[in-house]
């Protein structure tokens, strides 16, 4: 089994010292520094610099710079899809947004986890755990969602927040952990 398909199925994988992940990732970098080079004047060449990054898009979406992630293949993002400045997408598995969400600046995603246990840590050794976000969904700044969490649609995430468990739909929650303070609507 490969570092990648270790990955793919949740277990513990080296992408420290495996060419493919080495390789793949210096090629996610390139293009995260191609799109963070272009001026937002060029908004069509900005587009397409992440649809060749993404995994997929919608057809309305901007990302503003700088932006930053691992592999972005990994990356999916629905229609009317906006993340604002200073984000970072750790993609080792996958990472789906939905339809209508908002990112404030400064949040982060990610996949990436590590044992516990020193010993294995210190080789390297990681895990990649997905993480969903539904639709119509606004995150608030400098929110840090981590390793295998869903959060559901119709939700907002309220600022500073740290998003360690899943958060149902139609809530709003906020907090380090983060946690649901309220049903939207109430």
């Amino acid at each position: 089994m490969t570092e990648k398909e270790k990955a793919a199925a949740g277990m513990l994988y080296d992408a420290n010292n495996d060419p493919e992940l080495l390789a793949e990732m210096a090629a996610g970098a390139e293009k995260c520094f191609a799109l963070n080079s272009l001026p937002p004047s060029k908004a069509e060449e900005r587009k397409e610099e992440i649809r060749n990054l993404f995994g997929r898009t919608g057809e309305k979406f901007e990302i503003r710079s700088p932006f930053f992630c691992d592999y972005g293949y990994n990356i999916e993002v629905g229609e009317n899809f906006f993340m604002n400045f200073n984000c970072v997408i750790l993609d080792g598995a996958r990472v789906t947004f939905g339809d209508n969400v908002f990112v404030a600046p400064g949040c982060g995603f990610y996949t990436a986890g590590h044992p516990l246990d020193a010993e294995q840590r210190n080789k390297g050794l990681e895990y990649a755990r997905p993480i969903k976000v539904g639709s119509n969904v606004w995150i608030g700044g400098n929110v840090c969602v981590l390793p295998g969490v869903t959060i559901g649609d119709n939700c907002v995430i309220g600022a500073g927040s740290v998003v360690t468990r899943d958060i149902p739909s139609g809530v709003v929650a906020a907090g380090n952990p983060c946690r649901v303070i309220r049903k939207i609507g109430e």
